[in-house]
């Protein structure tokens, strides 16, 4: 994914998946984003059944799905760490 432009506030919350060159264990894992950065994006992995795995990814390594339907108010005001 191109950078994108540099107030990207609006992608909090939004699902982004993980290209397989970011690494073996979260390559093609969808992503929610809780922080948006100039290098890229802060967000989770859920994982079924362990809670979310948080991690920071590149924005070449990461294509925009859409807005989650669902999300956490933590989440939406960009409060969860």
């Amino acid at each position: 994914m191109n950078k994108p432009e540099p107030n990207n506030a609006h992608l909090i919350g939004a699902v982004l998946q993980i290209s397989p060159e970011h690494s073996e264990m979260f390559g093609a894992c969808f992503l929610q984003a809780t922080e948006i950065r100039p290098w890229g994006v802060q967000g989770f992995v859920r994982v079924p059944g362990g809670g979310n795995a948080f991690v920071r990814v590149k924005w070449e390594h990461l294509e925009v799905i859409g807005m989650a339907v669902w999300v956490d108010a933590d989440t939406a005001m960009g409060d969860r760490e």
